[in-house]
Parts: structure tokens; C-alpha cells; sequence
């Protein structure tokens, strides 16, 4: 289980800071404790620096005290806790991607494409997402944006609503895991490089692996070679086109896709 998850704080409270105004007094108005010149969204930006720069382990009231040159319990004026600081840096960062508008004769397949390679850029961008677990998603204006754009990538397809919501689910799966896989193997590659972990392991692999008792491994495995993010994000992204365009052709078709 995560330990990172978005929906974890009080549901009431988290909606309020999520929608507030523009102009309205912050939430902490009123509370008791200096106010420092701060506002709710000076303190998510410095959240999401500290986060973009160090992970979210290292994400902490207290280090985005620090960070923010104020006491820990000012903070907390601000937003109650981790859990709906996370939900608050999520709704942030997926409020400033650029949405560009999708072309009437635009394929979908291209929609489809863009919306999947804009979500593989936001998490090069912020490696942190990939690590939280998003299955009730701050419902706060930028994943509502985000969510309505990208929904309309799947127009003209034929797909009902549940299965175009199911279809973009499907491909915004696809994405995150990929980009934690790159994440992971760019962290690993800093420590040793593949080239110098597969020099220094190969030679005994090559001795205790047989190739009579493992044949598939070994030529697939030696074909394969290191991990390659950009091979295994093309293949993934047309397995996953093919496949919703299979659907929904069958669809089309009158059949039960199932």
C-alpha cells in the first residue's frame, strides 16, 4: 500500500481549498497564529518545488516550513496536513498544464496520442505523481479541467460514457506506470549505468544461465538487452490504440465487445 495517496484528507475541508476564489479571503482568515504574508498558494508552489526537487519523502511540514521561512504550526494555518496538501499539489500542477484545444478533423488516434504524451511530459516534469496513488482524485478545478479535456480526445469514437471514462483510465494507466518504470530505471542508471552493471554481472550470468534450460530468456533476454524507455513507450502506446480502436469497432459493429 502507498503511503502517498490523493483523497486521504478531510473531504470537506480539502473541496474548500481546492475551490477557493480568486480575490475571497483565504481559508486561515480568522484563525488564530501570524499570517506571515503567506497565502494557500504560495505555500502548494513551495510544496510542489520541494517535491519536484527531492521527492516526497522529503516532503514534510516541517521542510516546507523551512523552505517557506516560517514555523511548522504557521503552516498548518494554511492547510491542515499532508493529505490535503498532496490533493492541493496534484489539482495545482494538473491546473498548469497547456490544454491546447483539439482540431475538428483531428484524428483521434492523434487526440488520443497528445493527451497520453502531455501526461508523459507533467510526470518528467513532476516524477512525484508517479508515486501517489490517484484512485479518488482531488476533484478540485485543475483535475476537472484536465479531465474534461482529455474525455474529448475520445469523441467520435462510439464508445459509451462509462467506457470512454474506463478508456481514459485505461490509457492514463498505461502512462504512469511507464513513467515510474523510467523514473526507476533514470534513478538506478545514476548510481551505475547499465552498460557498467551489465559488464560487471554479465560474465557470470552468462556461466549460470543455460541456455538449453532457459532458451526463451536467454534469446529474448540477450535481444532485449538494458531497458529502453522510449522502445517500450511506443510499443505500450500502440498496444493500447490498437486495442481501443478494436473495441470500438466492434462496437460499431453490433457485437458485444466482451
Amino acid at each position: 500500500m502507498t503511503k502517498n495517496r490523493s483523497g486521504g484528507g478531510d473531504p470537506v475541508r480539502t473541496l474548500e481549498l481546492l475551490w477557493r476564489e480568486v480575490g475571497a479571503p483565504e481559508p486561515s482568515a480568522g484563525r488564530r497564529g501570524p499570517r506571515q504574508g503567506l497565502t494557500v498558494g504560495a505555500v502548494v508552489g513551495a510544496a510542489v518545488e520541494l517535491a519536484d526537487a527531492e521527492s516526497l519523502d522529503a516532503l514534510t511540514m516541517r521542510a516546507l516550513a523551512q523552505r517557506l521561512g516560517v514555523t511548522p504550526m504557521t503552516v498548518y494555518t494554511y492547510v491542515p496536513g499532508k493529505d490535503e496538501l498532496l490533493d492541493l499539489m496534484l489539482d495545482e500542477v494538473y491546473g498548469r498544464m497547456e490544454l491546447a484545444p483539439f482540431g475538428p478533423d483531428e484524428p483521434w488516434r492523434d487526440r488520443v496520442t497528445r493527451v497520453a504524451t502531455d501526461n508523459r511530459d507533467l510526470l518528467a516534469r513532476h516524477p512525484w505523481i508517479a508515486e501517489m496513488s490517484v484512485t479518488r482524485p482531488p476533484l478540485g478545478p485543475g483535475v476537472i479541467g484536465k479531465y474534461e479535456h482529455e474525455l474529448a480526445a475520445f469523441e467520435g469514437i462510439g464508445l459509451p460514457d462509462a467506457e470512454r471514462d474506463a478508456a481514459l483510465t485505461h490509457l492514463l494507466g498505461f502512462v504512469h506506470s511507464t513513467a515510474w518504470a523510467a523514473t526507476d530505471s533514470a534513478e538506478l542508471n545514476s548510481r551505475q549505468s547499465d552498460d557498467d552493471w551489465w559488464a560487471e554481472v554479465g560474465p557470470l550470468l552468462a556461466r549460470v544461465i543455460d541456455g538449453e534450460r532457459y532458451p526463451l530468456a536467454k534469446r529474448v533476454g540477450e535481444a532485449a538487452g538494458a531497458y529502453n524507455t522510449d522502445m517500450v513507450w511506443a510499443f505500450g502506446l500502440q498496444c493500447v490504440l490498437e486495442g481501443l480502436e478494436r473495441w470500438a469497432d466492434r462496437h460499431a459493429g453490433g457485437a458485444d465487445p466482451r
